[in-house]
């Protein structure tokens, strides 16, 4: 310690002098501790360094054996190529590839891959998974980055033009869905994805690279294919995307919904794909009032709220698959047991003063009216029509409420 206290003593002057001289036992005890660790450092990292310029062996002799030797994980091809030894050995398995189709593929490492890919290089370091690849990976494979998703590329550098060489994300590269999807789901399995098989976007042969696009950020969450899940999802559904432009719809082109809000595109129980086991549970998410359960209960409301509404547009009133009445009388007719006993004369109007007919008798739906009279919209029939008394038509919990009328 004195040698090195001498030349920090002339470094940092009188002042320094004062303060060292001054400083306690358990200061200068911890220094030598501090010094201690590093000289041991020193003593096995520069024999190692030296050893492994000079040979591999004399490397595996100098490093710390290998606790109840495990052997090391592979593929460990991210440390391996930023040795000389670790280039030259990419080198001879590209070689061998090009002269030995049947030699099995090794890894290259990421510089390889980025020496040609420089576009990709650009965009793939704002992705997410560019963050967990290279600063927090979780296994050897996740080292590899590039080949974590793509597979061992020496054959793919031997030979660009091959497409078999490595594994590419899209239907014009050729490599089976089934094979790009499992590559996927080696890491994004369960949770979500528990149904994805059967499902039916599985069963069409849809890719995960179909939705998204794991190379570069276009959106804001989940590395989709466009700007969001919405505009993703529209790309093939464009029935759906004509439903949303009508009058009455729900708010997904202003924002406030996404289609991922009632629907799980990586698969569920049900056929279309819905997060709940029906369509009842998956309104009732937002729509709580109408759950139920009531005294008196709506029959068709608690079968399926599709069978008034609409689920994504309409050009009726809040979504309603016809305008009221005309919705009602699907099965509340004149002629069944649920009618209504005026509903022949409340259909297109009832009797007033007006012009007197040639034969006497108006010609209106319903029972013939006197000379002189002419039928017109009933007041009943306006506005919200049947609601205007039926106004708690998904269901009532008062007393009086059989007719849902309170």
């Amino acid at each position: 310690m004195m040698p090195l206290q001498k030349i920090n003593n002339e470094r940092m002057g009188r002042g320094n002098k004062v303060r060292m001289k001054n400083r306690s036992p358990l200061a200068w005890l911890r220094a030598d501790r501090f010094m201690a660790a590093l000289c041991v450092g020193m003593l096995w990292v520069i024999p190692a360094a030296a050893a492994e310029q000079a040979s591999p062996a004399a490397a595996a002799a100098v490093a710390p054996a290998n606790p109840g030797g495990v052997a090391p994980a592979k593929p460990a091809a991210a440390e391996q190529v930023k040795t000389e030894a670790g280039i030259q050995a990419v080198k001879a398995a590209v070689t061998q590839a090009k002269f030995d189709p049947n030699a099995p593929a090794t890894y290259v490492g990421e510089k390889v891959c980025t020496d040609c890919h420089d576009v990709e290089k650009g965009t793939f370091g704002h992705t997410q998974h560019a963050n967990v690849f290279h600063l927090n990976p979780r296994s050897p494979l996740e080292k590899t980055v590039c080949e974590a998703c793509h597979g061992p590329g020496s054959k793919h550098v031997a030979n660009t033009s091959d497409k078999k060489g490595i594994i590419g994300f899209s239907h014009e590269w050729g490599t089976p869905i089934a094979e790009q999807n499992g590559q996927c789901l080696k890491c994004h399995s369960g949770g979500q994805r528990m149904h994805w098989q059967g499902s039916i976007h599985q069963v069409n042969k849809l890719g995960c690279s179909d939705c998204h696009n794991p190379m570069a950020r276009f959106s804001a969450n989940g590395l989709m294919k466009k700007a969001g899940i919405t505009e993703t999802c529209q790309s093939c559904h464009q029935q759906q995307r004509a439903e949303f432009k009508k009058r009455s719809h729900m708010p997904v082109p202003e924002g406030k919904m996404t289609c991922e809000d009632c629907h799980n595109p990586h698969g569920s129980t049900t056929k279309p794909l819905l997060k709940a086991d029906s369509v009842n549970e998956v309104c009732y998410t937002c729509h709580a009032e109408k759950r139920g359960p009531f005294l008196w209960e709506h029959a068709p409301v608690r079968e399926n709220c599709l069978n008034c509404h609409a689920a994504h547009g309409s050009n009726n009133d809040k979504l309603l698959n016809q305008t009221r009445p005309h919705l009602c009388s699907g099965c509340h007719s004149t002629t069944g047991t649920m009618g209504h006993t005026v509903w022949g004369n409340n259909t297109l109007g009832s009797v007033v003063q007006g012009v007197t007919t040639a034969t006497g008798v108006a010609a209106v739906n319903g029972p013939p009216v006197p000379a002189g009279a002419l039928a017109i919209a009933s007041k009943r029939m306006m506005g919200r029509s049947c609601q205007n008394c039926h106004s708690t038509i998904h269901g009532s919990n008062s007393p009086s409420g059989a007719r849902f009328q309170r």
